[in-house]
């Protein structure tokens, strides 16, 4: 019975990381990308940085996403609670 409950809450804890990194990463995505419209719209001249500050931080979003979704792989396969 432990064993089931324990099976259970890393189940309920990897999907939740899933998901909470998969919305974050898109929520996140959005905003840096809406941005960089917003800038570009205002001044068009400075595109390349924007565009370069762009792509830096929405590869550092990226990281956090797959950071996320490597602690739920943890949770499923490499706990020490479940025998």
């Amino acid at each position: 019975m432990e064993n089931a409950i324990m099976v259970a809450g890393a189940l309920v804890g990897a999907g939740l990381c899933f998901g909470l990194a998969a919305m974050g990463a898109a929520i996140g995505d959005g905003l840096v990308t809406g941005r960089f419209i917003e800038g570009l719209a205002r001044q068009p001249e400075a595109g390349g940085v924007l565009f370069t500050r762009t792509l830096i931080s929405v590869g550092l979003i990226e990281a956090l996403c797959i950071i996320g979704v490597v602690f739920g792989i943890i949770m499923l396969y490499a706990n020490p609670l479940i025998k």
